[in-house]
Protein backbone atom coordinates (compact mmCIF):
# COMPACT_ATOMS: atom_id res chain seq x y z
CA UNK A 1 0.00 0.00 0.00
CA UNK A 2 1.49 3.32 -0.99
CA UNK A 3 1.97 6.15 1.48
CA UNK A 4 -0.47 8.31 -0.50
CA UNK A 5 -3.18 5.65 -0.33
CA UNK A 6 -2.57 5.18 3.39
CA UNK A 7 -2.97 8.92 3.90
CA UNK A 8 -6.22 8.97 1.94
CA UNK A 9 -7.55 6.16 4.09
CA UNK A 10 -6.55 7.61 7.45
CA UNK A 11 -8.00 11.01 6.53
CA UNK A 12 -11.40 9.38 6.88
CA UNK A 13 -10.86 8.92 10.59
CA UNK A 14 -11.26 12.69 10.82
CA UNK A 15 -14.99 12.04 10.65
CA UNK A 16 -14.50 11.04 14.28
CA UNK A 17 -13.81 14.73 14.92
CA UNK A 18 -17.46 15.64 14.38
CA UNK A 19 -20.48 15.11 16.58
CA UNK A 20 -20.62 15.15 20.36
CA UNK A 21 -17.64 16.22 22.40
CA UNK A 22 -15.93 14.39 25.22
CA UNK A 23 -15.70 17.79 26.87
CA UNK A 24 -13.76 21.00 26.36
CA UNK A 25 -10.03 20.21 26.34
CA UNK A 26 -7.98 23.35 26.70
CA UNK A 27 -7.13 24.94 23.34
CA UNK A 28 -3.56 25.82 22.56
CA UNK A 29 -2.64 29.28 21.40
CA UNK A 30 -3.08 28.41 17.72
CA UNK A 31 -6.72 27.34 17.67
CA UNK A 32 -9.67 25.54 19.22
CA UNK A 33 -9.64 21.95 20.40
CA UNK A 34 -11.04 19.06 18.36
CA UNK A 35 -14.44 17.53 19.16
CA UNK A 36 -14.93 13.80 19.06
CA UNK A 37 -17.87 11.46 19.48
CA UNK A 38 -18.39 9.56 22.71
CA UNK A 39 -18.01 5.93 21.61
CA UNK A 40 -20.64 3.35 22.51
CA UNK A 41 -18.92 0.30 21.09
CA UNK A 42 -19.21 -3.18 22.53
CA UNK A 43 -16.19 -5.45 22.90
CA UNK A 44 -18.41 -8.45 22.19
CA UNK A 45 -18.85 -7.65 18.51
CA UNK A 46 -20.00 -4.99 16.06
CA UNK A 47 -21.73 -1.81 17.21
CA UNK A 48 -22.43 1.60 15.79
CA UNK A 49 -22.67 4.95 17.57
CA UNK A 50 -23.65 6.91 14.45
CA UNK A 51 -20.07 8.04 13.85
CA UNK A 52 -18.03 4.85 13.64
CA UNK A 53 -18.47 1.11 13.96
CA UNK A 54 -16.09 -1.50 15.34
CA UNK A 55 -15.88 -5.03 13.98
CA UNK A 56 -13.68 -7.83 15.28
CA UNK A 57 -12.17 -9.30 12.11
CA UNK A 58 -9.78 -11.80 13.71
CA UNK A 59 -9.60 -13.59 17.05
CA UNK A 60 -7.38 -16.03 18.88
CA UNK A 61 -4.07 -14.57 17.73
CA UNK A 62 -0.69 -14.62 19.49
CA UNK A 63 0.19 -10.93 19.95
CA UNK A 64 -0.44 -9.50 16.45
CA UNK A 65 2.32 -6.91 16.05
CA UNK A 66 3.06 -5.83 12.47
CA UNK A 67 0.22 -4.89 10.10
CA UNK A 68 0.16 -3.58 6.54
CA UNK A 69 -1.90 -4.03 3.38
CA UNK A 70 -1.29 -5.46 -0.06
CA UNK A 71 -2.57 -3.49 -3.09
CA UNK A 72 -5.71 -5.70 -3.26
CA UNK A 73 -6.66 -4.79 0.32
CA UNK A 74 -5.52 -8.04 1.92
CA UNK A 75 -3.99 -7.46 5.37
CA UNK A 76 -0.65 -9.01 6.28
CA UNK A 77 -0.04 -9.54 9.99
CA UNK A 78 2.88 -10.80 12.06
CA UNK A 79 2.36 -12.67 15.33
CA UNK A 80 5.12 -11.83 17.78
CA UNK A 81 5.05 -15.05 19.77
CA UNK A 82 4.21 -17.69 17.13
CA UNK A 83 6.51 -16.45 14.34
CA UNK A 84 3.59 -16.72 11.92
CA UNK A 85 2.97 -14.40 8.98
CA UNK A 86 -0.79 -14.25 8.34
CA UNK A 87 -3.22 -13.02 5.72
CA UNK A 88 -6.61 -11.55 6.57
CA UNK A 89 -8.86 -11.02 3.55
CA UNK A 90 -12.25 -9.31 3.79
CA UNK A 91 -13.05 -10.62 0.31
CA UNK A 92 -13.26 -14.11 1.81
CA UNK A 93 -15.58 -13.22 4.69
CA UNK A 94 -17.98 -16.02 5.51
CA UNK A 95 -20.70 -16.74 8.10
CA UNK A 96 -18.10 -17.40 10.78
CA UNK A 97 -16.24 -14.15 10.15
CA UNK A 98 -13.12 -13.13 8.29
CA UNK A 99 -10.77 -16.09 7.82
CA UNK A 100 -7.15 -15.88 8.85
CA UNK A 101 -4.73 -17.80 6.63
CA UNK A 102 -1.19 -18.70 7.63
CA UNK A 103 1.23 -17.71 4.88
CA UNK A 104 4.33 -19.12 6.55
CA UNK A 105 6.36 -19.35 9.73
CA UNK A 106 9.55 -17.30 9.85
CA UNK A 107 12.50 -19.50 10.80
CA UNK A 108 15.27 -18.39 13.13
CA UNK A 109 13.16 -16.05 15.29
CA UNK A 110 13.93 -15.88 19.02
CA UNK A 111 10.90 -15.30 21.25
CA UNK A 112 10.66 -13.99 24.78
CA UNK A 113 10.11 -10.67 26.49
CA UNK A 114 9.54 -7.90 23.95
CA UNK A 115 11.29 -9.79 21.15
CA UNK A 116 9.96 -12.03 18.41
CA UNK A 117 8.42 -11.44 15.00
CA UNK A 118 7.66 -7.71 15.11
CA UNK A 119 7.24 -5.04 12.43
CA UNK A 120 6.05 -5.47 8.86
CA UNK A 121 5.94 -3.13 5.86
CA UNK A 122 4.81 -3.73 2.28
CA UNK A 123 7.07 -2.37 -0.46
CA UNK A 124 5.63 0.71 -2.20
CA UNK A 125 6.55 -1.09 -5.44
CA UNK A 126 4.83 -4.32 -4.40
CA UNK A 127 2.94 -4.60 -7.70
CA UNK A 128 6.27 -5.19 -9.44
CA UNK A 129 8.73 -6.41 -6.78
CA UNK A 130 6.33 -8.54 -4.61
CA UNK A 131 8.48 -7.70 -1.60
CA UNK A 132 7.64 -7.20 2.05
CA UNK A 133 9.92 -6.30 4.96
CA UNK A 134 9.93 -7.74 8.49
CA UNK A 135 11.71 -6.86 11.74
CA UNK A 136 12.50 -9.80 14.04
CA UNK A 137 14.66 -11.01 16.91
CA UNK A 138 17.36 -13.67 16.82
CA UNK A 139 19.46 -15.07 19.65
CA UNK A 140 22.05 -12.33 19.10
CA UNK A 141 20.35 -9.31 17.55
CA UNK A 142 17.28 -7.74 16.00
CA UNK A 143 17.31 -7.55 12.24
CA UNK A 144 15.38 -6.41 9.20
CA UNK A 145 14.82 -8.73 6.25
CA UNK A 146 13.04 -8.65 2.92
CA UNK A 147 11.14 -11.53 1.40
CA UNK A 148 8.51 -12.57 -1.08
CA UNK A 149 5.51 -14.33 0.46
CA UNK A 150 6.38 -17.94 1.15
CA UNK A 151 10.06 -17.31 0.48
CA UNK A 152 13.15 -17.22 2.69
CA UNK A 153 13.87 -13.91 4.44
CA UNK A 154 17.03 -12.15 3.25
CA UNK A 155 18.49 -9.99 6.04
CA UNK A 156 19.31 -6.44 4.92
CA UNK A 157 20.16 -4.95 8.36
CA UNK A 158 21.68 -6.90 11.25
CA UNK A 159 23.24 -5.93 14.57
CA UNK A 160 20.29 -4.01 16.05
CA UNK A 161 20.61 -4.62 19.81
CA UNK A 162 18.35 -7.34 21.23
CA UNK A 163 17.26 -7.74 24.83
CA UNK A 164 14.45 -8.98 27.03
CA UNK A 165 12.84 -5.52 26.89
CA UNK A 166 12.70 -2.47 24.63
CA UNK A 167 13.34 -4.01 21.22
CA UNK A 168 11.50 -1.38 19.17
CA UNK A 169 10.38 -3.03 15.96
CA UNK A 170 8.18 -0.69 13.93
CA UNK A 171 8.71 -0.53 10.17
CA UNK A 172 7.08 2.00 7.84
CA UNK A 173 7.66 3.55 4.45
CA UNK A 174 7.87 7.33 4.47
CA UNK A 175 6.48 9.78 1.89
CA UNK A 176 9.97 9.78 0.34
CA UNK A 177 9.72 6.06 -0.47
CA UNK A 178 12.47 5.03 1.95
CA UNK A 179 12.08 2.45 4.72
CA UNK A 180 12.15 3.68 8.32
CA UNK A 181 12.67 1.51 11.41
CA UNK A 182 12.17 2.30 15.08
CA UNK A 183 14.56 0.52 17.44
CA UNK A 184 14.91 0.25 21.22
CA UNK A 185 17.79 0.38 23.64
CA UNK A 186 17.28 -3.33 24.48
CA UNK A 187 17.71 -2.57 28.18
CA UNK A 188 21.00 -0.71 27.73
CA UNK A 189 20.15 3.03 27.90
CA UNK A 190 23.67 4.09 26.92
CA UNK A 191 23.16 2.64 23.43
CA UNK A 192 20.57 5.32 22.63
CA UNK A 193 23.25 8.02 22.80
CA UNK A 194 26.00 5.93 21.19
CA UNK A 195 26.39 6.92 17.52
CA UNK A 196 28.01 3.54 16.79
CA UNK A 197 24.97 1.61 18.04
CA UNK A 198 21.72 1.01 16.13
CA UNK A 199 19.84 0.82 19.44
CA UNK A 200 17.48 3.58 20.56
CA UNK A 201 17.37 5.09 17.07
CA UNK A 202 15.20 5.78 14.07
CA UNK A 203 16.85 4.28 11.00
CA UNK A 204 16.27 5.33 7.35
CA UNK A 205 17.32 3.06 4.49
CA UNK A 206 16.91 2.01 0.90
CA UNK A 207 15.09 -1.19 -0.01
CA UNK A 208 18.46 -2.95 0.12
CA UNK A 209 19.17 -1.82 3.69
CA UNK A 210 21.74 0.84 2.75
CA UNK A 211 21.82 4.35 4.26
CA UNK A 212 19.28 6.43 2.37
CA UNK A 213 20.44 9.51 0.43
CA UNK A 214 20.00 12.60 2.58
CA UNK A 215 20.62 10.88 5.91
CA UNK A 216 22.35 13.18 8.44
CA UNK A 217 25.52 11.09 8.22
CA UNK A 218 26.96 8.13 6.35
CA UNK A 219 25.06 5.56 8.48
CA UNK A 220 21.49 4.32 8.77
CA UNK A 221 20.84 6.55 11.79
CA UNK A 222 18.26 9.26 11.13
CA UNK A 223 17.58 10.36 14.74
CA UNK A 224 18.76 9.16 18.18
CA UNK A 225 18.06 9.31 21.90
CA UNK A 226 15.05 6.99 22.21
CA UNK A 227 14.17 4.23 24.65
CA UNK A 228 11.69 2.14 22.64
CA UNK A 229 10.22 3.35 19.33
CA UNK A 230 7.15 1.30 18.34
CA UNK A 231 5.22 3.86 16.29
CA UNK A 232 6.03 5.88 13.15
CA UNK A 233 3.70 8.15 11.14
CA UNK A 234 3.49 11.27 8.97
CA UNK A 235 1.07 14.17 8.50
CA UNK A 236 0.08 15.96 5.30
CA UNK A 237 3.10 18.27 5.53
CA UNK A 238 5.32 15.13 5.54
CA UNK A 239 6.29 15.77 9.16
CA UNK A 240 7.33 12.58 10.86
CA UNK A 241 6.09 11.51 14.29
CA UNK A 242 7.27 8.71 16.56
CA UNK A 243 6.12 7.30 19.87
CA UNK A 244 8.72 6.53 22.53
CA UNK A 245 7.80 4.38 25.51
CA UNK A 246 9.58 5.72 28.57
CA UNK A 247 10.41 4.03 31.84
CA UNK A 248 8.58 5.28 34.95
CA UNK A 249 8.56 9.01 34.18
CA UNK A 250 7.11 9.91 30.77
CA UNK A 251 6.01 8.37 27.51
CA UNK A 252 6.42 10.66 24.50
CA UNK A 253 5.10 11.56 21.09
CA UNK A 254 7.87 13.29 19.16
CA UNK A 255 8.13 15.28 15.94
CA UNK A 256 11.18 13.77 14.25
CA UNK A 257 13.92 15.92 12.76
CA UNK A 258 16.95 14.40 11.02
CA UNK A 259 20.15 14.33 13.03
CA UNK A 260 18.52 15.37 16.30
CA UNK A 261 18.94 13.84 19.75
CA UNK A 262 15.71 13.19 21.70
CA UNK A 263 17.41 12.91 25.05
CA UNK A 264 17.17 9.37 26.38
CA UNK A 265 18.63 8.43 28.80
CA UNK A 266 19.63 11.92 30.00
CA UNK A 267 16.33 13.67 29.35
CA UNK A 268 12.73 12.54 29.70
CA UNK A 269 9.77 14.74 28.93
CA UNK A 270 10.18 18.47 28.35
CA UNK A 271 13.34 19.89 29.93
CA UNK A 272 14.05 22.90 27.72
CA UNK A 273 17.67 21.94 27.01
CA UNK A 274 18.77 22.94 23.51
CA UNK A 275 20.92 19.81 23.28
CA UNK A 276 17.74 17.75 22.99
CA UNK A 277 14.40 17.99 21.21
CA UNK A 278 11.43 18.27 23.56
CA UNK A 279 8.48 16.00 22.78
CA UNK A 280 5.24 17.24 21.25
CA UNK A 281 3.25 15.43 23.95
CA UNK A 282 4.03 13.51 27.11
CA UNK A 283 1.97 11.07 29.15
CA UNK A 284 2.52 9.54 32.53
CA UNK A 285 3.07 5.84 31.88
CA UNK A 286 -0.32 4.79 33.30
CA UNK A 287 -2.00 7.14 30.81
CA UNK A 288 0.17 6.16 27.87
CA UNK A 289 2.19 3.16 26.83
CA UNK A 290 1.44 4.28 23.29
CA UNK A 291 2.96 2.07 20.60
CA UNK A 292 1.43 2.41 17.14
CA UNK A 293 0.75 5.78 15.51
CA UNK A 294 -0.81 6.70 12.18
CA UNK A 295 -1.13 10.14 10.60
CA UNK A 296 -3.01 11.74 7.75
CA UNK A 297 -4.03 15.30 7.08
CA UNK A 298 -3.59 17.00 10.42
CA UNK A 299 -4.84 14.09 12.52
CA UNK A 300 -2.77 11.54 14.43
CA UNK A 301 -4.11 8.33 15.97
CA UNK A 302 -2.11 6.39 18.55
CA UNK A 303 -2.77 2.90 19.92
CA UNK A 304 -1.85 2.57 23.58
CA UNK A 305 -1.02 -0.43 25.72
CA UNK A 306 -0.97 0.60 29.38
CA UNK A 307 -3.89 3.03 29.13
CA UNK A 308 -5.91 0.60 26.93
CA UNK A 309 -7.19 3.20 24.46
CA UNK A 310 -6.71 5.09 21.25
CA UNK A 311 -5.83 8.77 21.31
CA UNK A 312 -6.89 11.06 18.47
CA UNK A 313 -4.88 14.27 18.18
CA UNK A 314 -5.32 17.20 15.84
CA UNK A 315 -2.18 19.15 14.95
CA UNK A 316 -1.79 22.58 13.41
CA UNK A 317 -0.18 23.48 10.10
CA UNK A 318 2.94 24.37 12.06
CA UNK A 319 3.03 20.97 13.77
CA UNK A 320 1.87 21.90 17.27
CA UNK A 321 -0.91 20.12 19.16
CA UNK A 322 -4.39 21.60 18.65
CA UNK A 323 -5.99 20.96 22.00
CA UNK A 324 -5.65 17.82 24.07
CA UNK A 325 -5.53 14.32 22.61
CA UNK A 326 -8.94 12.69 22.95
CA UNK A 327 -9.43 9.05 24.03
CA UNK A 328 -11.45 6.41 22.22
CA UNK A 329 -12.22 2.76 23.13
CA UNK A 330 -10.84 3.18 26.66
CA UNK A 331 -10.96 -0.20 28.45
CA UNK A 332 -13.13 -1.63 25.67
CA UNK A 333 -10.64 -4.11 24.22
CA UNK A 334 -7.64 -4.02 26.56
CA UNK A 335 -4.10 -3.26 25.42
CA UNK A 336 -3.90 -1.72 21.92
CA UNK A 337 -0.61 -1.89 20.02
CA UNK A 338 -0.84 -1.18 16.27
CA UNK A 339 -2.96 1.16 14.14
CA UNK A 340 -3.04 1.05 10.33
CA UNK A 341 -5.31 2.33 7.57
CA UNK A 342 -6.90 0.09 4.96
CA UNK A 343 -7.68 0.97 1.35
CA UNK A 344 -11.43 1.12 2.01
CA UNK A 345 -11.07 3.89 4.59
CA UNK A 346 -11.36 1.68 7.66
CA UNK A 347 -8.72 1.76 10.40
CA UNK A 348 -7.40 -1.52 11.78
CA UNK A 349 -6.11 -1.88 15.36
CA UNK A 350 -4.46 -4.87 17.04
CA UNK A 351 -4.82 -5.85 20.68
CA UNK A 352 -1.90 -7.11 22.75
CA UNK A 353 -3.51 -8.78 25.75
CA UNK A 354 -1.44 -11.99 25.49
CA UNK A 355 1.89 -10.18 25.66
CA UNK A 356 2.44 -11.14 29.30
CA UNK A 357 1.21 -7.81 30.66
CA UNK A 358 -2.51 -7.95 29.84
CA UNK A 359 -5.60 -9.82 30.97
CA UNK A 360 -6.67 -11.81 27.91
CA UNK A 361 -10.26 -12.84 27.26
CA UNK A 362 -11.08 -16.13 25.48
CA UNK A 363 -11.18 -14.20 22.16
CA UNK A 364 -7.76 -12.56 22.51
CA UNK A 365 -5.73 -11.44 20.80
CA UNK A 366 -7.89 -9.66 18.24
CA UNK A 367 -7.75 -7.38 15.22
CA UNK A 368 -10.36 -4.62 15.22
CA UNK A 369 -11.68 -2.77 12.20
CA UNK A 370 -13.03 0.74 12.82
CA UNK A 371 -15.27 2.18 10.13
CA UNK A 372 -15.58 5.99 10.24
CA UNK A 373 -18.81 7.48 8.98
CA UNK A 374 -18.67 8.24 5.28
CA UNK A 375 -16.01 5.67 4.41
CA UNK A 376 -16.55 2.96 1.81
CA UNK A 377 -15.83 0.20 4.31
CA UNK A 378 -19.43 -0.31 5.39
CA UNK A 379 -20.13 -3.20 7.77
CA UNK A 380 -22.90 -5.42 6.44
Amino acid sequence: MTVARKAAALVLVTSLLTGCSFGPPPPDQTGTPPKLPSPSMSPSGTSDDGQAAVEVVARDLAVPWGLDFLPDGTALVTERDSNRLLKVSLADTGPSGTPVTEVQKIAGVTNGGDGGLLGLAVSPQYATDKTIFIYYSTATDNRIAKLTLGGTPQPIVTGIPYGATDDGGRLAFGPDGFLYAGTGDAGNPASAADPKSLGGKILRMTLDGKPAPGNPGPTLVYASGFRDVEGLGWDRAKRMYATDKGDTTFDELNVIQPGKDYGWPVAQGRIGDQKYVDPLLTWKPDQGGCAGVGGAGLVLVTACLTSTRLYVLQVTDSGTALGAPQPLLTKKYGRLRTVAAALDGSVWVTTSNKDGQGNPTPDDDQILRIVPAGSSGSLS
